[in-house]
């Protein structure tokens, strides 16, 4: 299992558009209710981090990206700890709330399963065969 986890969201969009589209506030109001965005919080910085694959990823942002995920994290808990969310002009916007960690975990697991494909052939020896130039 992928540690982003499954998503029906690519297979309804393409068999079923006008479903997504009718479920699109509806989503839009559960993130919203969800309140990491409250906290300034981005989408992937809820991601479990002690998968190794996240552990990779993380080690592949650059150092801004890095350091600016770090304050966000304590930022959240600090306001966790007192109960407090931050002033709305504070909080992270939907267009703001880009998935700056989820394509490298994908470009991981991607290359965890070729080199697992990879691992996995089998070489077989094949008998070789004259060619009709050859005789």
């Amino acid at each position: 299992m992928s540690i982003l986890g499954y998503s029906l969201y690519p297979s309804l969009k393409k068999s079923f558009p006008r479903l997504v589209a009718m479920l699109r506030p509806a989503a839009e109001r559960f993130v919203q209710l969800s309140g990491y965005r409250q906290m300034g919080l981005k989408y992937d910085d809820l991601l479990m981090e002690e998968h190794s694959i996240a552990q990779k990823a993380l080690g592949r942002l650059s150092e801004r990206e890095t350091y600016d995920r770090f304050y966000r994290l304590k930022r959240g808990h600090q306001l966790a700890c007192v109960h407090q969310i931050l002033p709305r002009n504070e909080w992270t916007k939907p267009e703001d709330d880009i998935r700056y960690l989820t394509p490298i975990i994908k470009e991981l697991e991607a290359e965890a399963q070729e080199k697992a494909d990879f691992d996995s052939v089998k070489v077989t020896k094949v008998k070789s065969i004259k060619s009709p130039a050859s005789l």
